[in-house]
């Protein structure tokens, strides 16, 4: 068993987790997602098995998996990713890992054209649920480890894009007529800018969002375009993270905008000294020199201790609301 097993061992066994997923590592494997509307789409997946695992380097920083390994479990949660702009399937590679080690088949995809690599379609916030919708139904349909997942219980987490991305998923309606107002009176926000260097679509007005009744509960962290949403149909268990000095996405327009307008209320956390990239996984020592814009946290803030809560936190939600339900 892991260290981080035995750390979340004991969280997972209150909340009722099967006890034979809690001696799993993590298996790791990268496969390509077929898209009808363009090339196919990187995924990184994430779940249980009984294979001895080992660090290995992934994105910013590094993971302890079985790569290739067989799968161990059946009638599996699954939880899907959606990663920030600019972002990639690893940017919670430590988060899918923990929930991995007690029983989740985790899947991350790499958004196309909002991605480190690719830009182009950075501002194209509709292409965002879809593609997390056509990755439910890619592992759930077609993924190797399909016949083990559970289709009643499905989660999503996403990561400022990524955590409007889930909420959209999950029921929320944007208005992109207040991004112009909201623009003219912060041009020098993060995704004011963006949006004026990639210029949305000519038709996001007249886009169509996708909402996944599949997906049961929902953590979303530090959300973009916040001040945009209709959350009054969002009612299903919803965790909402904000970072307390978040320079990307300021307060209150973005987090805080989701909070109050929900029909009831989230399970809400704010961290304290946190930045907006301290919710990435924590980067190695060649990263912190080289991506330091998004590796560097403020002095005092420990980005490696506050995953140990994050993520523990991210599985017990999850674990409360989906993997309890297990008939």
């Amino acid at each position: 068993m892991s260290i981080r097993s035995l750390l979340l061992a004991p969280a997972a066994l209150a909340l009722g987790l099967a006890s034979p997923a809690l001696a799993a590592n993590a298996g790791f494997t990268v496969v390509q997602m077929p898209d009808p509307q363009g090339p196919p789409v990187t995924v990184g997946i994430w779940y249980p098995t009984d294979a001895p695992a080992a660090p290995m380097i992934l994105g910013l920083g590094s993971q302890t998996v079985a790569k290739g390994a067989p799968l161990a479990g059946d009638h599996l949660p699954l939880v899907v990713m959606s990663h920030g702009n600019g972002g990639v399937f690893s940017s919670h590679a430590d988060t899918a890992q923990a929930l991995a080690e007690v029983g989740f088949v985790v899947a991350a995809l790499t958004h196309s054209g909002d991605n480190y690599r690719d830009q182009s379609r950075a501002t194209d916030a509709a292409n965002r649920p879809r593609q997390l919708s056509l990755l439910i139904d890619y592992m759930l349909t077609a993924a190797p480890m399909k016949a083990a997942i559970d289709p009643d219980r499905v989660g999503a987490f996403g990561f400022s894009a990524g955590g409007f991305t889930v909420l959209v998923a999950a029921g929320a309606r944007p208005d992109l007529k207040t991004v112009g107002p909201h623009c003219q009176a912060h041009p020098d926000y993060f995704d004011c800018k963006l949006m004026k260097d990639h210029p949305p679509p000519a038709d996001a007005l007249q886009a169509s969002w996708i909402h996944d009744a599949r997906i049961k509960a929902v953590v979303s962290a530090a959300p973009a375009l916040g001040y945009s949403l209709d959350v009054s149909q969002v009612t299903l268990p919803l965790q909402l993270w904000r970072a307390e000095n978040d320079q990307i996405l300021p307060d209150p327009f973005y987090a805080t905008a989701v909070r109050t307008r929900l029909p009831k209320a989230p399970d809400y956390h704010l961290v304290a000294k946190a930045g907006h990239f301290d919710f990435l996984a924590p980067c190695n020592d060649e990263n912190k020199t080289s991506a330091a814009f998004i590796c560097s946290s403020a002095a005092g803030f420990d980005r490696a201790a506050f995953h140990r809560d994050f993520d523990a936190k991210v599985v017990g939600f999850f674990t409360a609301n989906l993997a309890a339900q297990r008939p």
